[in-house]
């Protein structure tokens, strides 16, 4: 099991978090998302290291901007 970690900016709220877990949760591989609005941090939890640009890609299409956290 791996766990990634990005930082997302832009979200202020619950329905913000929702949206980046929805968008996450479909990227193939991955099998758990935490994603917290008050710290900008998420999660990501897969089998095997998912690419982090498809990752950022879903982020980017909930309306939001990520990076990898180092």
């Amino acid at each position: 099991m791996t766990t990634t970690e990005f930082l997302v900016t832009g979200m202020t709220c619950g329905h913000c978090e929702m949206s980046v877990r929805e968008e996450v949760q479909e990227v193939p591989g991955v099998t758990g998302v935490e994603v917290s609005h008050r710290t900008g941090r998420l999660a990501v939890t897969s089998d095997q290291p998912v690419n982090d640009a498809v990752v950022l890609a879903a982020v980017q299409e909930a309306g939001y901007q990520g990076v990898r956290s180092a």
